[in-house]
Parts: C-alpha cells; structure tokens; sequence
C-alpha cells in the first residue's frame, strides 16, 4: 500500500491559476448578482467603504492562514493547525463546526441550483432537478483535482465575465452620457449614466452609521469561503510558490470585481432609484437593450450557485479527511481511505449524502423553516472558526515551528487585533438586527454546549 505521503504527491494537480479561480469561484455569489440592491439601498456609495474595509481585514486574515501553510503546506486544511498549536480539543471542536457549516451549505446551494433550473423547466419536479445536479457534481468530484480545479476555473470565468461586462457596459454609457427613461422603485425616472450619479451629494451615512455597520454584516457574508484557498494547500502543485501569489492575488481581485461592480451600478443608475428587491445586473443589461437579461443572470447565479456546492463539496470532504486523521481514529478511519485518483472518497461519500437532504426538504416543507434557521446559526459559525483561527496563529507564533524567513504576515501586531476588531463589531451588530439575532444566538448556543462537549470528551 501507498504511504500518505505518496499519495499526497499524486495529487498535486492545481496550479495558481486554479486556486484562485477556486476561491473567487467559493467567494463571489448570488449575493452580488441578486442581491447588490439591498446593500446600497442600506448605506449609498458608502457601501464601497465597507467593501473595501472587510476586503483589507480579509486580506490580512488570509495572510496569517497563508504563512502557517507556507511553513507546512503539507496539511490538506488549513484547520488543522488549530489541532497542532491550539489543542485537539480546540481543533475537535473547530473542525466539525466548520465541516457542519459546509454541509450546510451544501444543501442551500442544491436547493439554489434546483430553483434556477425550474426558471428554464418549470414543468419538472424540484426534487428531481437536485438530484440529477448533485449526481454531476459527485461524479466531477471524484476526478483527481487537477479536473476540479479546472471545473471551477471555468465556473468562475463565467462569473467573471459577467462582472466585466457590467463594468465595460457602464464606462462605455458614462462615457456616451447615456440618456434613458425607465422605472425604479415604482418611478418613471429620466436621468443619465455620470459619474455624478456617485458623487453628487455624497454622505458616508446617508441613512445614519447604524445601517453602514448592518451592512458590514452582509459584505462580511459576501468575503466568506475565501479561505477556501486554505484546503487546497496538499493538492498544489509547488505550493510554496504558488500559495504566496495567489493569497496576495486573490483578496485584491476579489475586492476590484465587487467595487467595480457596484460602482458601475451606481454610475448608471442614481443609487437613491435602486430597488432592493431586484438584481441590478438585470437592469442594467436589460437597459441596454438585452431582453433576454433576467434569462442570462439566471444562468450566471446558477454557475454561481453550481460551483459553490462543487467547491464545498470539495471543502467537506477534505475538512473531513483531516478530521479522520486528527480525531476519533477508529470511528472515522473509513473516512481516511483514499480512491486511485487520490480523492478521499468515503468522506465524499458522506457529504453527497448529506446534501440529498435538500430534495427531502423539498418534498417536507414543513421541516424548511427550521432548516433555514439552523442554516443561519451555522453561517454566523464562519465568525467563530475565524476568531479560533487568529488565535491558533498567535500560537503559531510563539511555537518553534515559527519560520521568521517565511510569508510573513503584515506587522501582525497591528494587523492581528484590526481583524479581530472588525470581526468583533459584526458579530456583536448581529444581536441588534431582528433577522440575525437569533441566528446569532443560535451559533453562541452550538458554540457554548458543543465547545463544553469537545472540552470534557475523551480525545
């Protein structure tokens, strides 16, 4: 039989180009292309400051997962060094949070694709269209991962090109004065694509400081599973080069696309006029003359939504593989069984499983709300692995593995307590908001009950 680390080395199949298609693929969602609206209806143009303020603390949060990877890329989750430096409690506790948040979202993702297809095919069952759907995904999951990358290289790409043709489509309107009459939010508005669109007027907080930091909620969402680039560390080909480029990469491209989205919103289409309730990508493609727009933004969310569930797919089942080797050995030994292709295939197994909860919830609508909320609970669960994850770097830190040549963070003694202060001010503006407070308390309760469990438990 193959070693581990023999097997590991075949399947260093991702390049750069992959990880960061990977993690712009992961990062970049439905959010942006339906749900822009309510953001800048919460805060105006100041929406960019947040953006760009949770980008800078992402930026710098990758930074601390990226040189521990640097010093040990061997590790195929990034979560596994909150086992080596913080405790196999800790790292008990952190790893099967993280892996239920992923199977979670998992089955919010299946639930999306099921609904986008029935756009296109309303007259087949929900159920059916998930099914099938999730069968694909499960079949290019277990390729070897130079196949997945290049999967989720082309789902991105789509996303991509979306993002660039809104932007290429507002300089070139800014650019001609593009005069139009339509209606927004109920008005018949005529007005002009300008920059003064942005400018005119500006106020941070037009709509006080309170709904610029709810706001920060929702683009702290639209950052998360960015770390995803962490789980690709063992299967990278050349990691020590590659990791480095694509984390310093990665969080700035991330940042541009979502800036320059929302500014070419803004640019054509007074933000005071956006409606909340519909995707400004649609508006503006259908004000340029593309009927076929809303058909178009369903078919960029559902890539969206499709290389979400892949990636996640990918994500549970190495956060589970790791968990295997880390903990509860003989329970979960199957999970450490690798394929020919070097996939771990039983902890595949197991996360396509899960997500079939998604048709069931279809077929018992009874049970949905509770899902959505346990959903919600577990989405505020990023927050806690983060804040575990600083701290494990700190750790790390004052360990001998310590490498003072390596991919050092920024000044960490400013950076670090930035991003656990930005990261404090959205968890605790969740309990002040009546969508996510009980969502939120829902992730303190897991947190306290599930964290005494891993502290007392026979490891």
């Amino acid at each position: 039989m193959e070693n581990l680390q023999e097997k590991h080395e075949a399947q260093r199949g991702l390049q750069n180009r992959h990880i960061q298609l990977i993690a712009i693929a992961g990062t970049i969602g439905t959010g942006l292309f339906l749900g822009a609206g309510k953001t800048i209806q919460m805060t105006g143009p100041s929406v960019i400051f947040a953006y760009i303020l949770i980008g800078i603390a992402m930026f710098f949060f990758l930074r601390t997962i990226g040189e521990m990877l640097y010093n040990d890329p061997s590790q195929h989750s990034f979560l596994n060094f909150v086992t080596k430096y913080s405790g196999v409690r800790t790292g008990y506790f952190t790893q099967w949070s993280y892996w239920l948040v992923i199977v979670f979202v998992c089955i919010s993702e299946l639930t999306a694709i099921g609904t986008y297809i029935q756009f296109w095919l309303p007259q087949v069952p929900l159920w059916l269209i998930e099914i099938v759907m999730l069968a694909l995904l499960f079949g290019l999951n277990t390729l070897n991962s130079r196949f997945f990358g290049e999967t989720e290289f082309w789902f991105a790409m789509i996303k991509v090109a979306a993002i660039i043709g809104m932007i290429v489509t507002a300089i070139i309107l800014v650019a001609g004065n593009f005069h139009y009459s339509t209606v927004l939010s109920g008005k018949t508005v005529h007005d002009s694509a300008s920059l003064n669109n942005i400018f005119d007027g500006f106020q941070l907080f037009p709509h006080g400081a309170w709904n610029f930091v709810g706001a920060l909620q929702m683009v702290m969402f639209a950052f998360t599973s960015m770390e995803f680039i962490g789980m690709t560390a063992a299967e990278t080909v050349n990691p020590k080069k590659s990791l480095p480029k694509a984390i310093n990469q990665i969080p700035v491209r991330i940042l541009l696309f979502y800036v320059g989205a929302l500014l070419a919103i803004m640019a054509i289409f007074n933000w005071h006029y956006i409606p909340a309730d519909k995707s400004p990508f649609v508006m503006v493609f259908q004000l340029i003359g593309i009927k076929w727009a809303a058909a178009l933004i369903n078919f960029v969310v559902l890539t969206s939504a499709a290389s979400a569930l892949n990636s996640s797919l990918f994500s549970a089942t190495r956060n589970m593989y790791s968990l295997a080797q880390q903990h509860d050995k003989g329970r979960l030994t199957p999970f450490t069984k690798l394929s020919k292709a070097g996939i771990p295939i039983n902890a595949l197994y197991m996360a396509t499983a899960l997500s079939l909860l998604a048709p069931v919830l279809t077929l018992i609508p009874q049970i949905k709300n509770a899902f959505d909320f346990a959903a919600s609970c577990t989405t505020n669960l990023f927050l806690v692995v983060y804040f575990i994850t600083l701290y494990t770097y700190w750790q790390y830190r004052k360990s001998e593995d310590y490498n003072p040549k390596g991919f050092l963070t920024p000044k960490p003694q400013i950076t670090v307590p930035f991003i656990v202060a930005i990261f404090a001010i959205v968890f605790a503006s969740l309990f002040f908001n009546a969508d996510t407070f009980y969502p939120a308390l829902g992730a303190i309760v897991w947190t306290t009950f599930f964290g005494l469990y891993s502290h007392y438990k026979k490891i």
